[in-house]
């Protein structure tokens, strides 16, 4: 069994799950802002805007105009997978891509950077020089979730991107809306059948496009309810800089024999992740009823 268990076989295993997880495993990696980062805390520097002055005079003196500095911090946390294989065929089959351990691996993985990023979407960031300042999602950037009746509306979606536009987000940046099944369901049936907005969003319900009002849609089975009113799931959009994915070490494996556990052979992976909103106005969370 040792003489299976070489250095090239993790690698090839390794590189399989980390495919999968980009891939398939993580559906919100690729919407966000991915950076690599050392250390247990990291601090992403941010500036604001300014204003230029009016020259009012022949040969007056030069403005002095004081950029705005401010900085986010993240903190990483370790995230586990391990499972034990007693069949020397099963331990060969891991280096297949299509293995039901990479793909268990990668799903396992991917879930959880999905709900890092889903709780820095609508969770507290921490700003200031160290991060001891904690920053929440304000409350103008949540639609009410008082006396919801209706789920995910086209009126809801030109509200929020109606936010962002007010607060001069750079259109060429993109947009995203994550939720879940239920929402496309609500806009197929809160649109007139004959209307364009219909035969759009009946594309998207069917897989032919991912685009609807400027945002790209992504389905998540992962977003939570509202704590006060449990009957509404917290839909977002976002901008693909709203949200920073910090990685201080990426999905990575070991396979090794277990002495303790009748030398079965255990495949182990982990990654150390962290993720913080970058800014608020980028962000809007749109409560949807689920009857």
């Amino acid at each position: 069994m040792s003489n299976q268990i070489t250095t090239a076989f993790v690698q090839q295993y390794s590189n399989n799950v980390q495919m999968l997880a980009q891939q398939m495993g993580s559906r919100l990696r690729e919407a966000v802002d991915v950076e690599s980062v050392t250390g247990k805390n990291a601090y992403f520097d941010q500036v604001g805007s300014t204003t230029a002055q009016l020259r009012t005079s022949r040969h007056a003196d030069t403005p002095q105009v004081d950029t705005p500095h401010s900085r986010r911090r993240v903190s990483l946390a370790t995230y586990e997978w391990a499972d034990l294989i007693d069949d020397a065929d099963k331990v060969r089959m891991l280096i297949d891509p299509t293995s039901s351990y990479s793909k268990a691996a990668a799903a396992a993985m991917g879930r959880s950077m999905d709900d890092v990023i889903i709780t820095a979407l609508g969770g507290d960031a921490y700003s200031g020089e160290t991060g001891g300042t904690t920053v929440a999602l304000p409350s103008t950037q949540k639609f009410a979730t008082s006396n919801q009746s209706d789920g995910l509306t086209v009126a809801k979606l030109l509200d929020a991107k109606k936010k962002m536009d007010l607060k001069d987000v750079d259109p060429s940046i993109a947009r995203y809306v994550v939720c879940g099944a239920t929402q496309i369901s609500d806009l197929l049936n809160t649109t007139e059948v004959k209307s364009s907005d219909y035969n759009t969003v009946k594309a998207l319900a069917q897989g032919s496009i991912d685009s609807f009002l400027g945002f790209k849609f992504i389905m998540s089975n992962r977003l939570s309810f509202d704590s006060t009113n449990t009957d509404d799931r917290l839909v977002f959009a976002f901008t693909k800089d709203a949200v920073k994915l910090a990685i201080g070490s990426d999905i990575g494996s070991k396979i090794s024999e277990r002495a303790d556990k009748s030398y079965s052979t255990q495949v182990y992976f982990s990654m150390d992740i962290g993720s913080v909103r970058m800014e608020e106005e980028k962000v809007v969370q749109i409560p949807c009823h689920e009857a």
